[in-house]
């Protein structure tokens, strides 16, 4: 399930909902930069979309380029971690990054490394 994580305020729950009827309903576009990172990092759209239903919003980013976004961050059905920055505030959601949290960024799946 996704749930509102550190940063959210107020209408985390309507984003968290929204994220998840939108992945549910496959209302979803990937951006070029996804796809060829979900190609990349052998990642599949039934990933994606398993890796929203069952994550947790890491990191909101209100002010990217792209409109309000966030990083969500979940499992697949097979316990592969998967990082996903998708838009927050459109009609579709808009998948603009994927990948796998690996080191020397990530010390864990949900933890950034310090410094």
């Amino acid at each position: 399930m996704l749930e509102s994580g550190a940063g959210r305020r107020g209408n985390g729950n309507h984003v968290v909902e929204s994220l998840r009827a939108l992945a549910q309903s496959e209302a979803v576009r990937v951006t070029i930069h996804a796809h060829q990172q979900m190609v990349e990092e052998s990642v599949s759209m039934e990933d994606v979309l398993e890796a929203i239903a069952t994550g947790a919003i890491i990191e909101d980013y209100p002010a990217h380029r792209r409109g309000a976004c966030c990083l969500v961050g979940g499992t697949t059905r097979a316990g592969r971690p998967l990082h996903i920055v998708c838009t927050t505030t459109q009609p579709v959601l808009v998948i603009i990054t994927v990948y796998e949290p690996k080191p020397p960024k990530w010390t864990t799946p949900v933890q950034r490394r310090a410094g």
